[in-house]
C-alpha cells in the first residue's frame, strides 16, 4: 500500500493497492461513507480496498476534507473528490493502471460521491463544483446504501427531526451549508438523480434492514435513472443491514464483490 497526496491538505491523499502480478490492472476508486462528517475515515474501507486488490483490482482508497473541518462541506468535500479521481492520471504515469476500466464503489455517503464522480461530466461550466473540462471518464459506478438523491435524504432527516422531537441532526444540509429551498442549485449540481441520465452503468447495492439510509433512496433513484435510459442494476439483499455491505466477511459483501468483478469483466 502507497499512501500519495493528491493535493496540500493533510486530507487530501488516497492509498493505492496494486495487485501481486504485472498491470495494467483495472482500477476501483473506493470511497468511505459517515455522512460527509470528520470522525469517519478512510481506513472504514480498507478491508474492502484490500478483498478488491487481492482479486485482481487496483485499489485508489480515498481521503477528503469532511464536515467540521477547514475547506470541508460545501464545495470543498466534492471537488476533493474529484481531483482525487483525476489524480489517477497522473498516477498512470507511474504505475500500472488501465485508466479504460475506472469503476467507483462507495458506501453510504460514499455511494453519493460514487454515483456523483461517475456524473459530473455533465456539471454546467458556471457550477461552484466545476473543476475541469476533462474530468477522468468513469467507466462504471457502484453505490452500496448510497445517498443517491439529496433533497429526499434531507426530507428524511428532516422528518425525523420532527416526528422524534429531535435536536436538528441533518448531514446533507450540513454538506451543502443549505437546504433545498435556500440553495436549490447546490442540491441540483450535487446530487446523482439530478444529472441523470449518467451514461455510465450503474449498480445500486441495499440492504432491506438498513436504518441509516433507507432502502427506497436507491429504489426511487433507479426507477428514475431507468427511465432516464441509463443502464442500472438493483441488488436489493433482504437480510442485510447497512454496514454489511463493506464487512468483507458477511454473505452481503461476497455479493458486492460478485458485481464488481462482473461490472468490469464487461467494460
Amino acid at each position: 500500500m502507497k499512501k500519495i497526496f493528491y493535493g496540500e491538505n493533510e486530507n487530501q491523499f488516497g492509498e493505492l493497492r496494486l495487485p501481486d502480478y504485472e498491470g495494467p490492472h483495472p482500477v476501483a476508486i473506493v470511497i468511505h461513507g459517515g455522512f460527509w462528517r470528520e470522525p469517519f475515515r478512510l481506513d472504514n474501507m480498507t478491508q474492502v480496498a484490500e478483498d478488491l486488490t487481492a482479486n485482481g483490482i487496483a485499489t485508489w482508497n480515498i481521503e477528503y476534507r469532511r464536515v467540521g473541518q477547514e475547506g470541508g462541506a460545501w464545495p470543498g468535500t466534492l471537488t476533493d473528490a474529484a481531483d482525487a479521481s483525476d489524480y489517477l492520471t497522473t498516477l498512470a504515469n507511474t504505475y500500472p493502471l488501465d485508466l479504460n476500466r475506472v469503476i467507483t464503489i462507495g458506501h453510504s455517503a460514499g455511494g453519493h460521491l460514487a454515483l456523483w464522480l461517475a456524473a459530473r461530466h455533465y456539471l454546467p461550466e458556471n457550477s461552484e463544483l466545476h473543476t475541469t473540462y476533462h474530468p477522468l471518464a468513469i467507466s462504471g459506478a457502484i453505490s452500496l446504501a448510497g445517498v443517491s438523491d439529496l433533497e429526499r435524504m434531507y426530507d428524511v432527516h428532516q422528518f425525523r427531526e420532527k416526528a422524534l422531537s429531535a435536536e436538528p441532526n441533518n448531514p446533507t444540509a450540513e454538506l451543502l451549508q443549505s437546504t433545498p429551498e435556500e440553495q436549490p442549485i447546490r442540491y441540483h449540481d450535487a446530487s446523482p438523480i439530478e444529472l441523470l441520465p449518467l451514461d455510465v452503468p450503474q449498480v445500486l447495492i441495499h440492504g432491506a434492514l438498513d436504518i441509516n439510509v433507507p432502502i427506497g433512496i436507491s429504489d426511487h433513484y433507479y426507477r428514475e435513472a431507468q427511465e432516464a435510459g441509463d443502464f442500472v442494476k438493483y441488488v436489493g439483499l433482504p437480510e442485510a443491514e447497512h454496514f454489511m455491505l463493506t464487512d468483507t466477511t458477511t454473505a452481503a459483501w461476497k455479493v458486492v464483490r460478485e458485481e464488481v468483478e462482473t461490472l468490469i469483466s464487461n467494460l
